[in-house]
């Protein structure tokens, strides 16, 4: 393969490494009732996301890169300026103040834990979920 081959072939070894984050992308208004519902037997998580923002997308990059859950939770991806009305709701709904990037982690139709910017990747999120 030479040179090109083996550059190429290595960072294809290392997506096929790196850990998938299950996202489901939140849309909807009706969605944040589902989650609500959700939290009273399995933990449901929401990362909101700003598309502009440099630092959020360095956080989103950390995260991804270090997402080391199992399957016991719902993960949600929230791109804020495609689904500005959810973003609003989640803040009203869960009673937490807009960052982004932002991290919630809702259990018993509660926001339990929140967290923005680079304190993101700096949690141990296993011991939240």
């Amino acid at each position: 393969m030479g040179l090109f081959g083996n550059v190429f072939g290595k960072k294809e070894q290392q997506e096929k490494s790196a850990p998938k984050v299950p996202w489901i992308p939140l849309e909807t208004l009706e969605q944040l009732m589902e989650i609500e519902e959700r939290s009273n037997t399995r933990t449901q998580l929401i990362f909101k996301h700003s598309t502009t923002c440099g630092i959020s997308r360095m956080v989103l990059n950390m995260f991804t890169g270090s997402y080391a859950l199992g399957d016991e939770h719902d993960i949600y991806f929230l791109d804020l300026h495609a689904h500005r009305n959810v973003s609003n709701a989640v803040e009203s709904k869960f009673r937490v103040r807009h960052q982004s990037p932002q991290l919630l982690i809702i259990k018993n139709g509660e926001a339990t834990f929140h967290t923005s910017h680079g304190a993101i990747s700096d949690i141990e999120l296993a011991q939240y979920v």
